[in-house]
């Protein structure tokens, strides 16, 4: 796997974590090396000051000998009079040199400082003014500086601590950050593996219910569903060329015919075949587009449509052979896209009146939240082993083919495919006699015509007339 600091996720999960250890742990050191300073400080500080107390009462009372002795860690004591001349000290101080030039005020006793001798080693020092008295003496108690206060050794000490620190951190958080990302690398390559020839494998799923595994979940399923796509994609691609190739074969034979014998084939039925022959290329090339412009963007926005009195309209217009019975009441709204709702009823009733003896019926009613418009007939029927192959592309049934050999048998196809898109359903139910084909849609809300009363119309063929129009029955 190639990878780069920029684009790898654990890279720079890594390189955030050391960051913000470095920040966090930088200011943890500080605080903490200026609270050792300060502590380690104090303590000699007190000390000496313990000590240069201890000596002053005793110089105001004169009771200090020559060769001080020391008094714990605090080695460094002398009594400097006015004039700048050790009078006492103890044996690691100089008889002759003070240890420090500076007298406290006489408003100010107590003074301590740090005195730094040119070259040599820092002292820190407690001087205490024995009185206010001008020619007061002072007593001096110090000890050298520290290590921990005159070297960066404790700098040291710390900022090595916090190099280590922020390597732990950081490597913990990429030995982390891989382990998290262990199952999407496994997934990663899986998906690499996967060709539009070959969409069988699935990636591995993760143990757990955290979001890599919600993710590999997802993604199985999404490969599932394009599985099942392409494969029917190719089903449909080989049954469409199946279909078209036995008019387009048909067609050539016949004209082949027609054109290497022409004394012994008549013209006109040659047309007249032919022309048959194109009127089924043409229906079957006319439903691929609609399936087509079906799986496209909708250009148009759906409305809101009075089910009822689009039913009523629509098979008000149609023609056929048996008469059609139609109870659509007003004010079942719908909404969606009335070319396309249209559409499903032509199919629907040219089916009712290919199969249909006597008559057809259309009815519209509510069941619950939904319009349901019902087209039965009183024909063969349809076996229920049959009902849902029947919605499949290019399916026709033996009776089908023999009251219609120039279908295409993609129209039920399509008017399911239209219903889904419609948040709806079509499907074949029982019924009596005949077949029952039910469209159902969503309401989305009931209306009143101003009378208060829910419109009801049936039409039959005028018969008598045979003029095809429908009437009012």
């Amino acid at each position: 796997m190639t990878w780069s600091l920029k684009s790898s996720i654990r890279a720079r999960y890594a390189l955030a974590m050391g960051v913000f250890s470095l920040i966090v742990l930088s200011a943890l050191g500080a605080t903490l090396d200026l609270a050792i300073r300060a502590k380690v400080q104090m303590m000699v500080f007190n000390e000496a000051e313990r000590v240069a107390s201890q000596w002053s009462a005793a110089a105001r009372t004169g009771v200090v000998p020559h060769r001080i002795p020391a008094s714990g860690h605090v080695e460094l004591i002398q009594v400097v009079d006015a004039h700048q001349r050790v009078v006492e000290s103890s044996k690691m101080a100089s008889d002759t040199l003070p240890l420090s030039r500076v007298r406290p005020p006489p408003d100010d006793r107590f003074q301590r400082y740090i005195e730094c001798p040119w070259g040599g080693h820092c002292l820190m020092l407690m001087a205490i003014r024995l009185s206010p008295a001008p020619d007061a003496g002072v007593v001096y108690a110090g000890l050298p500086e520290p290590d921990v206060l005159s070297t960066h050794r404790l700098e040291y000490v710390i900022g090595t601590g916090i190099a280590l620190l922020v390597a732990v951190a950081a490597w913990t958080t990429w030995l982390l950050v891989g382990r998290t990302l262990r199952p999407v690398e496994a997934i990663r390559a899986r998906i690499s593996e996967i060709t539009v020839s070959d969409l069988s494998l699935r990636v591995p799923v993760p143990p757990g219910r955290d979001e890599i595994a919600q993710l590999a979940v997802t993604a199985n399923q999404t490969l599932a569903h394009l599985e099942g796509a392409v494969e029917q994609q190719r089903r449909f691609a080989s049954t469409t060329s199946h279909e078209l190739r036995n008019p387009i074969t048909g067609l050539r034979a016949q004209l082949e015919e027609a054109a290497r014998y022409p004394d012994d084939v008549d013209p006109h039925e040659t047309i007249r075949t032919a022309l048959s022959a194109t009127d089924r290329l043409e229906a079957i090339v006319d439903d691929l587009l609609q399936l087509a412009r079906l799986r496209a963007a909708e250009p148009t926005p759906p409305e809101h449509i009075d089910l009822g009195e689009l039913v009523a309209t629509e098979v008000n217009v149609k023609t056929g052979r048996v008469p059609a019975d139609i109870r659509a009441p007003r004010g079942l709204v719908i909404r969606g896209h009335r070319m396309q709702l249209i559409r499903v009823l032509d199919n629907l009733l040219a089916n009712a009146q290919r199969h249909a003896e006597s008559a057809v019926g259309v009815t519209v009613e509510q069941d619950e939240d939904e319009a349901v418009v019902a087209v039965t007939d009183d024909g063969p029927g349809v076996a229920p082993a049959d009902r849902e192959r029947i919605f499949e592309r290019f399916v026709r049934l033996d009776d089908s083919r023999s009251r219609d050999p120039g279908g295409s048998g993609l129209g039920l196809a399509i008017s399911r495919d239209i219903a889904r898109a419609h948040n709806g359903s079509l499907e074949v139910e029982d019924s009596p006699r005949g077949a029952r084909f039910a469209l159902r849609l969503p309401l989305v809300d009931r209306v009143h015509s101003p009378s208060g009363d829910a419109y009801t119309n049936s039409f039959e063929h005028d018969d008598v007339g045979g003029n095809g129009q429908l009437v009012d029955r």
